[in-house]
């Protein structure tokens, strides 16, 4: 195995044209840690987030930095303290650094793939899945319910959607206009949101999910009635406004690795619907990231790293 390897390294914060693919040494993994050989690696909003150096006062990173989260690929080593996975297995899960040929992660952090699962599908899960998991969760979504998912189609969203629906609640999701047969597709109510502010569409709602963050966050407020939930993965609360409006608000965030098996499972059962989005070059890593930006994107971007 060569000790050298491609990836996309980030110098300095800025445009996506910071993002320049390199030569530079093969990690090394740990004693708990998988060294692996990356075949796709999932474009996140928080990648460019970090690039953009919009995340830098509350979660800086040791430039130069490789970004990448989302990851499936093969294990092509394994540190000393690892026990339950070995050279050549395929996994999926979250990753240090994915935007290159071969990426660390904690075995705690993977998932052995499923033979029916394509690494395509299984590098949209991680950040997507458990994050969608884990808001549903801690919005304590009950049967009868009306929940709002806001940007239904994306990464998050799609999966928000399911496991609400899942929950025996009503959902209705916004997405654009080219979105909206896919949202219909999941089992949620369709709106878009491009037509004009959501609160002339949706009123009253008992639990508000966002996605996105910015002013999406900002109209979720009106969406819900006295009493509501509004819980953000993108965004921070307002303490203020949802005391204004007698809400109960939270922020969430990514739910347990050990959720992965499950995910994985049925999403290779067809019980749970995943969805690739663009699949770009490794070289392309910028303009998969200037895609993720525009924010109308369905499913997970993802960067192809391995034939």
């Amino acid at each position: 195995m060569s000790e050298q390897m491609k990836a996309i390294c980030l110098h300095d914060y800025g445009g996506s044209e910071k993002l320049v693919l390199e030569t530079i040494p093969r990690p090394v993994p740990t004693a708990n840690e998988v060294l692996i050989r990356v075949h796709f690696a999932g474009v996140n909003p928080i990648d460019w987030k970090i690039r953009a150096g919009l995340l830098k006062n509350y979660m800086p990173v040791q430039l130069p930095f490789i970004p990448g989260i989302d990851v499936s690929g093969t294990v092509a080593g394994v540190g000393s303290e690892v026990k339950n996975l070995e050279k050549g297995q395929p996994v999926f899960g979250i990753a240090k650094g994915a935007y290159a040929e071969y990426a660390l992660a904690l075995a705690t952090d993977l998932s052995v793939k499923p033979d029916n699962l394509s690494f395509e599908l299984a590098a949209t899960l991680p950040v997507g899945a458990l994050t969608g998991w884990k808001a549903v969760e801690d919005a304590g979504i009950k049967s009868g319910q009306t929940v709002v998912v806001l940007s239904a189609a994306g990464g998050v969203g799609l999966f928000a959607v399911q496991f609400t629906r899942a929950k025996g609640a009503r959902v209705i999701g916004t997405a654009s206009s080219a979105n909206l047969e896919f949202v219909k597709s999941l089992g949620a109510e369709a709106v878009d949101y491009t037509k004009g502010p959501l609160e002339t569409e949706i009123k009253d709602a008992d639990v508000v999910i966002d996605t996105v963050g910015g002013d999406a966050l900002e109209q979720a407020y009106g969406l819900l009635e006295k009493g509501g939930v509004l819980v953000t993965v993108a965004g921070q609360i307002s303490e203020e406004k949802a005391k204004e409006r007698g809400l109960r608000a939270m922020r969430s965030g990514r739910g347990p690795t050990e959720n992965l098996k499950m995910i994985g499972e049925l999403v290779a059962a067809k019980t749970l619907h995943a969805e690739v989005g663009k699949i770009f070059p490794l070289a392309k890593a910028g303009a998969a990231q200037d895609l993720s930006q525009t924010r109308h994107g369905r499913g997970r971007i993802l960067l192809r790293v391995q034939p």
